[in-house]
């Protein structure tokens, strides 16, 4: 989920103690992500996805972060093909061979936050929409190697464009860059200033420094980088309907390097 705008000084940091504490929740965070896609098939329904999803988090003894959050009505984001964030999962919305399907998932452990997202194919997919999550993933990875001390917000941000603009050179196509979404910071609360801009000019923004943590996500089109909400208050489309994809991890600055708080278990 993406939310928050304004600036800090610093980006909020946390001791070694607590970064584990998000790392416990982000686990859990990681396990549902990958309950969620090993059931992913075509007929099955967005909703049953869901239910998957809050038992994992249930079974781990974590609250879903989601359901309920601003009167969000579920524990995941489900969004499918030209749906760029906050798909609300329904039992009528059925996953068919071909769609690329993006997963938000949130969960909460002992107080402490862990936010992750996740785009893939059901069944098989065209060569476009693979290299579309693929050059996402990418700039998501570049993202998180800046993430060291010393740097600032936006050079996190000129990463993540940086990322994406070798995959265009790459895929030899372009992408577009969702504009007005982003990642932010995270920790006892799952959205926290620092707003994470998607692109961005290197040097500027708040500090980072050790035990910063970021919920890094970029969100990547085949075409436009405009979107529109639809009526039901939560779901974003590209206004060219255009696919879209969109991969997040929560990431810690640590003397060694990124430490990835919401890990995938193989």
């Amino acid at each position: 989920m993406v939310f928050g705008r304004k600036q800090k000084k610093v980006v909020p940091f946390r001791t070694a103690g607590e970064l584990d504490a998000m790392a416990a929740a982000g686990a859990v965070v990681g396990r549902a992500l990958v309950a969620v896609r090993a059931e992913a098939k075509p007929g099955v329904s967005l909703l049953e996805l869901d239910e998957v999803a809050e038992q994992t988090i249930r079974d781990a003894h974590a609250v879903p972060s989601f359901k309920g959050y601003h009167g969000f009505p579920a524990s995941i984001c489900a969004s499918v093909n030209q749906v760029v964030v906050h798909g609300i999962p329904t039992a009528d919305q059925v996953l068919a061979e071909g769609d690329l399907l993006s997963i938000d998932c949130g969960a909460i452990l002992e107080g402490w936050h862990g936010d992750s997202a996740w785009t893939f194919g059901i069944g098989d997919i065209i060569e476009a929409d693979r290299l579309l999550s693929e050059a996402t993933r990418l700039s998501m990875e570049a993202g998180i190697e800046a993430m060291v001390p010393g740097n600032r917000l936006y050079d996190v941000s000129h990463a993540i464009e940086r990322g994406t603009r070798a995959a265009e050179r790459a895929h030899g196509r372009a992408y577009g860059i969702v504009e007005g979404y982003g990642g932010h910071a995270i920790g006892r609360e799952m959205h926290m200033d620092p707003y994470l801009p998607n692109e961005g000019t290197p040097g500027k923004g708040p500090l980072l420094r050790v035990g910063s943590v970021l919920a890094i996500e970029p969100m990547l089109t085949l075409g436009t980088t405009q979107t529109r909400e639809l009526d039901d208050g939560w779901t974003v489309v590209t206004v060219d309907n255009s696919r879209a994809a969109h991969w997040e991890h929560t990431v810690a600055v640590t003397e060694d390097g990124p430490r990835i708080l919401t890990p995938r278990p193989e």
